[in-house]
């Protein structure tokens, strides 16, 4: 949570995951204030969540563009499972703003849970937390 418990983090992975890697379309488009952008995509590339790619408008200085890690990719479980939550308990009646679809066939996606085994989980109660081999006694 101390990569992505910040209340713009997610904001800007999302602007990132749809196609928005310039600086100047993102504050546009979600309307977060300069230095928080700043200092929360300094924060992910810090992380390694995003790298910055140079580019140059003709006549213009360079800038940066900022596109997804491997990491970073690895978060789009995250992203689309946030986004079916918000969906299913949020979402205007005409439907979600934003979908995500395979891009083979079209079809909606959705995030399902599988143990090690491959059994699906479908009911939630049936998953039990426990301490895992990293685990300290506090």
């Amino acid at each position: 949570m101390a990569i992505l418990g910040e209340r713009w983090t997610m904001v800007v992975l999302r602007e990132v995951f749809t196609g928005v890697r310039r600086f100047d379309d993102m504050r546009v488009r979600t309307k977060i204030p300069r230095q928080v952008l700043a200092n929360r995509l300094a924060a992910l590339v810090e992380h390694g969540v995003l790298r910055r790619d140079p580019y140059q408008e003709p006549g213009a200085r360079v800038r940066h563009e900022y596109r997804l890690t491997a990491k970073g990719f690895d978060l789009y479980p995250v992203l689309i499972a946030l986004a079916g939550w918000g969906d299913k308990h949020l979402a205007d009646p005409e439907g979600p703003p934003l979908e995500f679809a395979h891009r083979d066939c079209g079809a909606a996606l959705h995030v399902e849970i599988h143990c090690a085994q491959g059994h699906p989980v479908g009911d939630h109660r049936d998953v039990l937390p426990r301490p895992g081999p990293g685990a300290h006694r506090r």
